[in-house]
């Protein structure tokens, strides 16, 4: 199908076939009806709907069970089409989507007068970004738009960085999954907010602030409750259904001598003598891209709670550390 290759700033992961042309044709068709598609990204597999279609965008919010003020991100086929979703693009929006589309990268900005409020839930600001992987610009080309995708998964459960993961959130469900292979970055996009005097950071990800603040200067780091409402800033979210409990260092002795009976542990690097779990890289880059999967293992494996060993403190791990959190306030729901 002439797929286009990941920018330099990604990295290239091993896939399985990708999907032909016919494929990508029939996910075109589908959207263009209304209906409901999976698709891979750079980030996780986002459920998407035609975004310019209220009906279909309505579908997506009763297949997650997601609450109707919580707005969506709007995946765009190019750079070019952020004149129809923004009311205007200031100059540090255009530094940042020369730096870093297509790329895991949002940009919050005032939304065009047409853009249903279905979309924005109800807010005056938008997030649009322009995805990476080959499969998703090959099908935004194809249908020709944009399309709506949170993550495809239950509203607040673990987000899906595989196929499979999607079919185990929605089993015998109608919505067609296009398998683009193991999402390369595996959390969700950097949210960055541009819709008012002072950029703030609504979500960290692989783009680190460092790298914004580079490029356009000082960005708040405001809390939940500040700023517009965006993907990823409830406090409970990502979470398991096994209670998860994050461990820091001071804790870990008392942690292990304690009777954890039926405890599943996850570190960063080895793991602790005589923790019983899943052991993934020290290095943040390929943490991050394995979590989510290593998350739903360990939540499918018999066992009373997830030990979540603190992995480091420096800004490459921020927005591992900011998932964790907020799957550890979301965890322990399916008890």
């Amino acid at each position: 199908m002439g797929a286009l290759p990941y920018p330099s700033h990604l990295r290239q992961l091993k896939t399985p076939a990708l999907p032909t042309a016919e494929h990508i044709a029939e996910a075109a068709r589908a959207l263009t009806a209304g209906k409901l598609v999976a698709i891979p990204t750079e980030t996780v597999y986002g459920l998407a709907a035609d975004a310019r279609n209220p009906l279909a965008v309505a579908k997506i919010f009763a297949a997650k069970g997601r609450p109707a003020d919580h707005p969506l991100i709007v995946h765009l086929p190019n750079a070019a089409a952020l004149s129809d979703w923004a009311k205007s693009v200031p100059e540090s929006a255009q530094r940042l989507i020369d730096a870093f589309w297509p790329g895991p990268l949002t940009l919050v900005l005032r939304k065009a007068d047409h853009v249903d409020h279905i979309i924005t839930g109800g807010q005056d600001t938008i997030g649009v970004r322009w995805p990476a992987h080959p499969v998703a610009q090959a099908l935004l080309s194809a249908f020709g738009g944009a399309v709506a995708a949170p993550s495809a998964n239950r509203f607040g459960r673990i987000s899906p960085t595989r196929a499979e993961h999607v079919h185990a959130e929605f089993p015998n469900s109608e919505i067609l999954v296009l398998d683009g292979g193991p999402s390369a970055v595996g959390l969700e996009s950097t949210i960055v907010d541009l819709s008012g005097d002072q950029p703030s950071l609504l979500r960290p990800g692989s783009v680190r602030v460092g790298q914004i603040e580079a490029l356009i200067g000082p960005v708040l780091r405001p809390t939940d409750a500040q700023g517009p409402r965006a993907s990823g800033r409830l406090l409970a979210h990502y979470a398991p259904g096994k209670p998860l409990i994050l461990v820091g260092a001071a804790d870990l002795k008392h942690r292990l001598a304690a009777d954890q009976t039926g405890a599943l542990w996850l570190s960063a690097g080895p793991l602790p003598s005589g923790a019983h779990g899943l052991a993934l890289s020290d290095q943040a880059e390929a943490y991050a891209r394995e979590l989510y999967g290593a998350l739903r293992s360990l939540d499918s494996q018999a066992g009373t709670q997830i030990l979540v060993l603190s992995p480091p403190s420096d800004e490459h791990w921020a927005a591992v550390h900011d998932r964790l959190g907020r799957a550890a306030a979301g965890s322990g729901l399916g008890q």
